[in-house]
């Protein structure tokens, strides 16, 4: 099984990866800058204290006497004798960073130390330390970091004001044509045009894209409405021809039981092509907004006229029926097709219950359920109302009841779902508006 991917919104995820992108180039740059001012003062720090080494060398080379404390820069050195060894040229002349203690302000403070090899006038080895204190890079760290992360926060909500501004701007037609296309129903009669100008090449390129698009498939939608009206009208006479022959032939008494179970048999396969090719009609019609006038119709008058009529017809599954009324459900819409909307619930409910089973119905201001005993597990939710689709073929189901049900409940704007409870298939019905 695939793991689900997270999503993100085109704004989201650009302002993410430019706040990452900042983070990597103020690191980089930090740390680029940290070393260009430690070099920068070491070489200014080294410069000055070569300068006074070879004042202190010329000095002792010279018979002069050197001084015998530190001066007012705070530099310091020390001179000691060495033993006479070789000295590689590369320990002659060394620097190095160090805490040294300054008598003067009593405290150990950083220092850059320049430690030089020389021969004196007696031909002896001397070993010269120069040292003067220097900045504490400590302290330079902690500031350059300070100030980097200021000027991030800076820099990173100017960038992220500019930016959603920007995209806000630049993304209204996109986000028009997306909500257009949400609220756009194929075969609607209630579909806005799209108004979405802009300047923008590519977004009025989209525009036309999904324009013609949604053309094309209203095309291919009106040519599927006609042909399935009209290959259903021209069904019903040849429909209605056979089933009239059938009947003239069942009459006869020279047949044979084995003729005559063939041919019940074939009444039955009539008989349920009929039954399909009326529904198929009646979607059609409904599609195509064929009904009259709504007006105001009572769903619970409804159900107490319809209800023992199907307690009847079922009696022999035994099946228990409950009606629990919380409150009067008014809908305005047709009265035939609020009573085929009703009717096929029912029978649906009926068809699909199990001998011995019990029916229940919900009924209040605002909503419908009707459950009924499942003979398995749940249904599946996302085909359950698709035309033709059926759990388990059952005897008098012609797998377009619960598609009538959807297309009259989205012609009134009604909200109709499946819900599989406490071993119940539940199907609840709802006035826009309500969850």
């Amino acid at each position: 099984m695939m793991k689900k991917r997270r999503t993100f919104s085109f704004s989201s995820l650009i302002l993410s990866r430019i706040s990452w992108c900042l983070v990597v180039i103020f690191s980089v740059w930090g740390v680029w800058f940290y070393w260009a001012i430690i070099n920068e003062i070491n070489d200014e720090t080294d410069d000055a204290l070569e300068d006074y080494s070879e004042t202190l060398i010329v000095r002792s080379l010279s018979g002069e006497a050197l001084p015998t404390r530190s001066d007012a820069s705070n530099n310091q050195f020390y001179l000691r004798p060495l033993p006479y060894r070789d000295i590689p040229l590369e320990e002659r002349i060394r620097y190095k960073d160090s805490m040294v203690y300054i008598p003067k302000k009593r405290e150990h403070e950083p220092a850059r130390i320049l430690t030089t090899v020389f021969v004196d006038g007696h031909g002896n080895l001397q070993e010269l330390t120069v040292l003067t204190p220097t900045i504490e890079k400590k302290d330079l760290r902690e500031a350059i970091l300070f100030w980097i992360v200021v000027l991030y926060v800076l820099l990173l909500l100017a960038v992220l004001s500019v930016n959603i501004w920007v995209l806000n701007r630049g993304m209204r037609p996109l986000r028009v044509l997306l909500r257009w296309l949400d609220e756009y129903r194929i075969g609607g009669r209630h579909n806005k045009p799209l108004d979405n100008e802009t300047r923008v090449i590519e977004f009025r390129k989209l525009n036309e894209a999904a324009q013609r698009h949604t053309q094309r498939n209203e095309q291919l939608y009106e040519e599927q409405k006609e042909f399935i009206g009209n290959a259903s009208h021209e069904m019903q006479t040849p429909l209605a021809i056979c089933q009239s022959r059938l009947e003239m032939l069942l009459e006869d008494e020279t047949l044979s039981e084995e003729q005559l179970s063939e041919l019940l048999k074939l009444r039955d396969t009539i008989e349920r092509m009929i039954r399909q090719n009326r529904s198929l009609l009646l979607l059609s019609k409904i599609e195509n907004e064929q009904f009259g006038e709504a007006a105001p119709q009572n769903l619970n008058a409804l159900l107490r006229k319809y209800c023992p009529d199907y307690e009847e017809v079922y009696a022999y599954k035994q099946i228990s029926l409950a009606i629990e009324e919380r409150g009067e459900l008014e809908v305005e819409m047709n009265a035939s097709l609020a009573a085929t909307m009703l009717t096929n619930l029912l029978k649906n409910a009926y068809v699909h219950t199990p001998e011995h089973g019990a029916i229940h119905i919900y009924i209040s201001s605002s909503t419908l359920s009707v459950c009924n005993t499942a003979a398995g597990g749940p249904l599946d939710g996302a085909h359950v109302f698709d035309r033709f689709w059926h759990s388990s073929k059952r005897e008098g189901s012609t797998g377009l009841g619960l598609s009538i049900v959807r297309s009259i409940c989205r012609l009134y704007g009604l909200h109709i779902r499946y819900e599989y409870r406490g071993g119940n298939h539940c199907f609840r019905l709802s006035k826009a508006g309500v969850e």
